[in-house]
Parts: structure tokens; C-alpha cells; sequence
């Protein structure tokens, strides 16, 4: 039996528990910018139709009485660990799926344990007792049908589909609940009158291939009939860990960029050490006000997760780039991510620069602008910096030029999350 357990409007949630006298209110986490999107909403803003993703402008004009806040990605992550150290508390076959849930395998705790229901029931306890936050829990014989129940057990419910009653429970829900059902593959199955699970398992596999392809219709048809063989995948390490913003007014001068990106660099860095991780390759992207995308990467000979480093490393990727024609979005991601190391070349002075830890990207032409090298006293001082951040909250400490610059506003904070969202661990 697979568990799915899934934090009720986690962000949303982490808000109310920090501020107790928001409990009970239309809690809205989101860009505050003129562009803006909406990150999560608690479910008494949900009652007015507010919806993660969509623009802030349009979550006031449905929720004027809403409190919104910005995102703080350190708090959310912070709970979310504390929650997947719950759940490994129980069995070590825990698979985070994101920040905010995890399937878990529990038929090899049985003994221990008593069953999946039971199992289910003492976590939601847990959670509650540990950390204060709701989850909600599906129980069922595969990953997908235990994902659907935890869905529809929301908020802070549990839903156990029992053995030998699966496609009884699967076939009425509507077809747009399978994996894979987006609206334009919905609009194909309503022009031959489909519209629920029951009604995809029905038709022939052939039948089927021409209305929506032959991989789709594959992929509907095993879900409609609940064939799921995937097991709890139990490693599953971070790929990247990135910042993206979206401006509330493009930016046109270079020392705006760089200004942001060392803003976007400094969380970067600072996310990678408390992963305990280091990153071997740095990418910027920029986004212009025609929406116009350019990606640039730059591959490290050792791997870093020093804020000079990552931040140096970005301004160079975008020397080149004109950034007078207005750049609508930023962000710095850090990739190939490996457990830092603790041998280094050399002690270097504080501001000692050099070329030598880089290397080219792949398909990239190399020029080396000057990135600073690994640096002892600079490692030190980014501990500090931390230990402060963890402290006193992550505005406690700033680079001068960053203050009272603000340019920037959060778009939900999206890309703080943007690869763990897809299914990595924190």
C-alpha cells in the first residue's frame, strides 16, 4: 500500500502558524509586484475564488480583504524538511515529490507499525503535534489512485481507497483527473462525448490512439484501468536549486542587473549551503518585455556554494547581453549539485580574484572575466552571515548596495522553488 501525504496551502499554512491572529483569515502568499502571481492562498481566500498562479491584481479584486504577504522560501523549507524527518521517522521509504508532499511505501513496517490506515492516521498526528501544520493523506494500492485520494480528501482529511475496490472508486471521478489531462487534451476526449475515467477505460485502446495520439492514449488508458507498477523512488537529490523575479518595471541599466543579480545570487548561495550542497555549473536566465528567453551557463572546475562565486559568475554570463532592451525577468540557478568538499587549492586574500576554477560550458565559448577563486576567509564570512540570517530572519544581512534599492517584486516566488515543485528533494 502507498501513502501520499500532502500539506494543506503549505505556504499559506507556514504564514497563519508564524501569525496566529491570521488564523482563520484569507491568507494570500504572493508577488506584491504589478506582475506579481499568487503562490498559495489559504483556503478561507480560496472561498473567494483566489488560485495559485494567477495575478495578484486579480486575487485583490476578488479578495480586497485578504492579507498578503511575500514569500519566504528559508520558513518554507525550513517545515518542510522538519515534516519529511516525520514521515522517515516511520519507514525509510519516503519519496518527496515537493516541497509540500511525498509518497511513502509502508507495507515493510506492518509489524511495527499496525497498516497503512493506522500508519496514515498516526502521521497526521504527528505533523499536527510536531509542527502544527494539516496534512492530508490518500491510502491506496498505487502511487496514482493514493495521490487522487489525498487530493480529494483536502484539507486536513485522510481517504482510504480499499483493496478490490479500486476502479469503483477511479471510473465516476471526471477524465480531467488522470495525469496527463490537460485542457487541450480534455477539449479531444469531449469532442467523442468523454468525460469521466469510466468512460476512457471503455474505449479501445486503437480507438483511443486517434483521438489523442499513441503515447497519450497509452498513458490514459494504463491510468483508467489503475496499472501503475512505479515503486517509492527513495534518492531523489535536488537537480537545481534557483531564484527567478519578475520586475514590476523592466530593467534597462546594467547596474540594475547586477544589482539583482547579486540579490538573486546571495539567496542562491545561501539556499545551496543550507542544502549542505555545492554546485558545479551556474546558469542565468533573462526574460525581455517581448518575452523573448536567453539562458547562459558557465561549468566550475570545483564545485561552490560561495555567494562571491555564483554572484561573479552571473554578472559575467550577462556581460554580453544587451540589457537595454528590458528585462522583464531574472533568474541565477545552480545545478550539478554534489556535497561540498573541503579541499581547496590555497588560502586566497578576501578579495583575491582568478580565472583558474572555471571551465567552458558545453556548446559555450569560454572567456574568462575573472570570477574569485575559493576563499577561506570568505567561506567564513559567509557562515556568519548565515548563522545571522537563521537568527534574525534572511533580511538581517545585506550587502550595502542592496539596501533601499528595492526593484525587484516576487512573482510568488516561484522560481525559489521551480525544480523541487518538479519532484525533487529538498
Amino acid at each position: 500500500m502507498f501513502l501520499h501525504v500532502d500539506l494543506d496551502a503549505f505556504f499559506a499554512s507556514v504564514e497563519q502558524l508564524l501569525n496566529p491572529q491570521w488564523r482563520g483569515l484569507p491568507v494570500i502568499v504572493a508577488g506584491i509586484g504589478r506582475r506579481g502571481v499568487v503562490s498559495a492562498a489559504s483556503y478561507e481566500a480560496r472561498a473567494f475564488g483566489v488560485r495559485s498562479a494567477m495575478p495578484t491584481s486579480v486575487a485583490r479584486q476578488r479578495c480586497p480583504q485578504g492579507i498578503f504577504v511575500q514569500p519566504r522560501s528559508t520558513e518554507y523549507a525550513r517545515l518542510s524538511e522538519e515534516v519529511m524527518e516525520i514521515l522517515r521517522s516511520f519507514t525509510p521509504e519516503v519519496e518527496p515529490v515537493s516541497i509540500d508532499e511525498a509518497f511513502l511505501a509502508v507495507d515493510g513496517i506492518r509489524r511495527l507499525r499496525g497498516d497503512a490506515v493506522s500508519v496514515a492516521r498516526l502521521i497526521r498526528e504527528q505533523v499536527k503535534i510536531e509542527t502544527g501544520l494539516t496534512i492530508s493523506v490518500g491510502v491506496a494500492t498505487t502511487k496514482f489512485l493514493a495521490k487522487i485520494a489525498s487530493d480529494l480528501s483536502k484539507p486536513d482529511g485522510l481517504l482510504v481507497v480499499e483493496p478490490g475496490k479500486e476502479l469503483a472508486f477511479l471510473h465516476p471521478l471526471p477524465a480531467r483527473r488522470l495525469w496527463g489531462v490537460g485542457p487541450k487534451t480534455m477539449e479531444k476526449l469531449e469532442r467523442i462525448a468523454v468525460e469521466t475515467i469510466g468512460d476512457i477505460a471503455a474505449l479501445p485502446l486503437e480507438a483511443l490512439r486517434h483521438v489523442v495520439g499513441r503515447a497519450a492514449a497509452e498513458h490514459l488508458h494504463a491510468l483508467s484501468h489503475n496499472l501503475d507498477p512505479r515503486s517509492v523512488t527513495v534518492e531523489r537529490n535536488a537537480k537545481s536549486i534557483g531564484n527567478e523575479e519578475t520586475f514590476s518595471h523592466d530593467l534597462r541599466e546594467r547596474s540594475a542587473v547586477d544589482r539583482e543579480l547579486l540579490r538573486l545570487g546571495t539567496k542562491v548561495a545561501g539556499r545551496l549551503r543550507a542544502s549542505d550542497v555545492a554546485a558545479s555549473v551556474v546558469t542565468v536566465k533573462l526574460r525581455f518585455e517581448d518575452f523573448s528567453t536567453i539562458t547562459r551557463s558557465r561549468t566550475l572546475r570545483q564545485a561552490s556554494s560561495q555567494t562571491a562565486q555564483i554572484v561573479a559568475i552571473a554578472r559575467e554570463l550577462v556581460a554580453e547581453i544587451d540589457v537595454a532592451r528590458g528585462v522583464r525577468l531574472l533568474g541565477v540557478h545552480c545545478s550539478s549539485l554534489t556535497a561540498p568538499t573541503s579541499e581547496h587549492q590555497g588560502t586566497l586574500d578576501l578579495f583575491a580574484v582568478s580565472s583558474e576554477n572555471l571551465q567552458p560550458g558545453l556548446g559555450e565559448k569560454f572567456t574568462a572575466v575573472g570570477a574569485p577563486a575559493f576563499d577561506e576567509r570568505q567561506a567564513r564570512i559567509d557562515t556568519v552571515v548565515d548563522a545571522v540570517r537563521a537568527k534574525f530572519g534572511s533580511e538581517a544581512v545585506a550587502a550595502a548596495s542592496l539596501r533601499g534599492t528595492r526593484t525587484a517584486q516576487h512573482a510568488g516566488d516561484a522560481g525559489a522553488f521551480e525544480q523541487i515543485q518538479e519532484g525533487d528533494k529538498l
